[in-house]
């Protein structure tokens, strides 16, 4: 049996529209907040690094909201 390959797609945040919805918050005090480098709130913002499933928590709970509506996975099957 031969298996199609896995289709790859992307991890995705809403991290910089809740900054701003939570008074303007810099990537920095997100940063302090959940106990990461302002680079690496940088570079999940970008979609560049996805974080650790514990990260990911840390970053909902500084929002009081959900882990999906921080992030989630857009599949890239269909496009080419």
């Amino acid at each position: 049996m031969v298996r199609n390959p896995a289709k790859k797609g992307q991890v995705v945040n809403n991290i910089r529209r809740l900054r701003f919805e939570h008074d303007e918050m810099t990537q920095k005090q997100l940063a302090e907040i959940v106990g990461v480098t302002r680079q690496t709130i940088v570079a999940i913002e970008n979609a560049k690094y996805a974080p650790s499933l514990e990260l990911a928590f840390l970053i909902a709970q500084a929002f009081n909201t959900s882990l999906a509506e921080v992030f989630s996975y857009e599949s890239s099957e269909g496009q080419e």
